[in-house]
């Protein structure tokens, strides 16, 4: 295991500013946050109204590299992983190593074998693929494939190094910064159609939810086609016809989830129902359109036939003694299940008996039911979806990386790792040499010593991505929304509901993409305080109340695309 980076999490990166011309000087103004006017020196094609990152030091600031353009939402979101520290683009020694050919390992030959990836539409990197077979009745063989990255990465390499250093890939609007240089993830780790690849296959024998039979080997895997979830629900649907050779095996693959997700409904999983938006952009980088992607059938099938995998690899390696990372999700604080279930009452959300005293574990059964309560309780009400997940979520744990198998109480297992994302995940890249190593596959089992170590980082750089992830996302739907206002008018009344409250006011999602904060001292004609529950927003004069959940129309104030904020006012 590789020394820990500093972290680009805790510090700031470039300075990123706007450049004016006063003058004979250029000065660059603070993009993201606010700050003092610096007197710059302007480096090549810099031009006033460019988006740049300033190299600060001794003497006058300096031009490192133009960003490019305000107006330009996609040049915004890679001016915001700019300023975050992310490293845009590999060193050329690394892509250099990266272009290298794999090792010559002893692999199983199942080119054969039909085999299909399923994967959003805009997906470039491909980390699992997917064969499956009936046995007979409530009988199933499967085999998920997984990218053999440990193959193309050796251990301390310039590329292993690199990728411990970013700890996993950052998916923003329109595009991406991989963790794995193009060359491999985009390249020779990706199981691309038609292409020959070098995989890590987990072989399991299902009857009913049961693993009767779990094997794990290298080989070589040829997909046949390359499914994305609006297509594979649009067969499971008959609005498309499935085709030879993968027909047969997307059955089989689709009755063996719908056994597993019985079964993990049956002992209590966590039920989380979520959306995530997709942006649409044009040639010239502008935010065009926006959709909301929820999960569907397609996605759960993957989902759990991943989940599957995950398990069965966690158990051998528990099971031998192999130094590796598991995926790790505490049991809920009992004291944060009985909040929990104070606020959904608050909201007339129905909610099962809670123990006086609950041991955690039986605070994660009783936060188990409940899930399952909110998400029956919104499909009949028809909002408040997001909402009440975010109470939900708000009272667990949070997942993370750990040496120490402590069981994963959202799904309820008792040994829970992640394999099957190496490309863009550091965590499955050391699960992958360990389970190798477990099977006589040709890797050295990780050191124990540096584990707890690479834990905490890649645990840590999670959380960075994900929060500049929803930034950018934030940002992206400013730009559509200053582009939507545009065509209808500022006075446009838009439909929402309340997604979250606080002291200063009700966050309000509207429309397919935006949220946007309904300031307390805007809403006229009343004083308004929030409850001890943080659930409703009391009117102390009239009585009125605004719950989370409520809807509500509202009418954009302002909009700061840069900070991905939105003003609302009471339509």
């Amino acid at each position: 295991m590789t020394g820990r980076p500093g972290d680009p999490g805790a510090r700031r990166g470039a300075v990123v500013a706007v450049l004016e011309k006063r003058g004979r000087f250029f000065l660059a103004t603070p993009f993201f946050e606010p700050g003092r006017r610096l007197t710059v020196q302007r480096d090549g094609g810099a031009r006033a109204g460019d988006l740049v990152a300033l190299r600060l030091g001794r003497g006058q600031p300096r031009v490192e590299r133009v960003l490019g353009r305000p107006e330009v939402a996609r040049d915004v979101i890679h001016a915001l992983m700019v300023d975050r520290g992310v490293r845009r683009g590999f060193d050329p020694a690394v892509e250099h190593e990266a272009g290298a050919a794999a090792r010559r390992i002893r692999r199983r030959d199942l080119r054969a074998l039909p085999t299909f990836t399923v994967d959003p539409a805009t997906a470039r990197d491909y980390d699992d693929a997917i064969s499956a077979q009936e046995l007979d009745a409530g009988r199933w063989r499967l085999w998920v494939h997984i990218a053999d990255v440990a193959a193309h990465v050796a251990v301390g390499s310039r590329v292993d190094r690199e990728a411990y250093r970013r700890a996993t890939s950052m998916y923003v609007p329109g595009g991406a910064e991989p963790m794995l240089p193009p060359a491999l993830s985009t390249g020779a780790c990706s199981l691309l159609p038609g292409q020959e690849r070098a995989a890590v296959t987990a072989e399991m024998e299902m009857e009913g939810a049961s693993v009767t039979r779990a094997a794990f080997y290298r080989s070589t895997i040829r997909s046949d086609e390359r499914l994305d979830y609006d297509w594979v629900d649009r067969v499971f649907g008959g609005g498309e016809r499935a085709r030879d050779p993968w027909a047969a095996p997307l059955a089989a693959a689709r009755a063996a989830a719908a056994a597993l997700a019985d079964a993990r409904t049956d002992r209590g999983a966590l039920t989380v129902e979520s959306a995530e938006p997709e942006f649409s952009f044009d040639a010239e980088g502008n935010v065009v359109g926006a959709r909301q992607v929820a999960q569907s059938e397609s996605h759960l099938l993957v989902e759990h036939l991943m989940i599957a995998a995950n398990e069965q690899v966690a158990a051998l390696l528990e099971q031998r003694r192999v130094p590796t990372l598991y995926r790790v999700h505490e049991q809920p604080e009992p004291q944060s299940v009985r909040r929990l279930a104070d606020q959904l009452a608050s909201l007339d959300v129905p909610t099962p008996p809670v123990p006086e005293r609950m041991s955690p574990r039986q605070a994660g059964e009783v936060v188990g039911e409940v899930s399952s309560m909110v998400a029956a309780h919104v499909r009949r009400v028809g909002r408040g979806g997001l909402a009440l997940t975010s109470l939900v979520l708000r009272a667990l744990r949070q997942a993370r990386y750990s040496p120490r198998n402590l069981g994963h109480a959202g799904l309820r297992s008792p040994r829970y790792c992640h394999f099957t994302s190496p490309i863009r995940r550091y965590p499955d890249l050391v699960c992958h040499r360990g389970l190798l190593s477990a099977v006589g596959a040709g890797e050295e089992a990780p050191r124990a010593e540096g584990l707890e170590e690479a834990g905490e980082w890649t645990s840590s750089r999670e959380r960075v991505a994900m929060e500049i992830e929803r930034d950018a996302d934030a940002v992206a739907a400013c730009f559509l929304l200053e582009r939507e206002l545009f065509e209808v008018g500022w006075d446009h009344a838009f439909e929402g509901e309340v997604v979250g409250l606080a002291p200063a006011g009700a966050f309000i999602r509207f429309g397919e993409a935006h949220e946007g904060l309904l300031a307390v001292r805007r809403m006229r004609g009343d004083w308004w305080e929030l409850n001890d529950l943080g659930t409703i927003l009391h009117g102390t004069r009239s009585g009125g109340a605004l719950r989370l959940g409520d809807p509500v129309s509202v009418r954009v104030l302002r909009i700061d695309a840069p900070r991905g904020r939105v003003d609302l006012l009471s339509a």
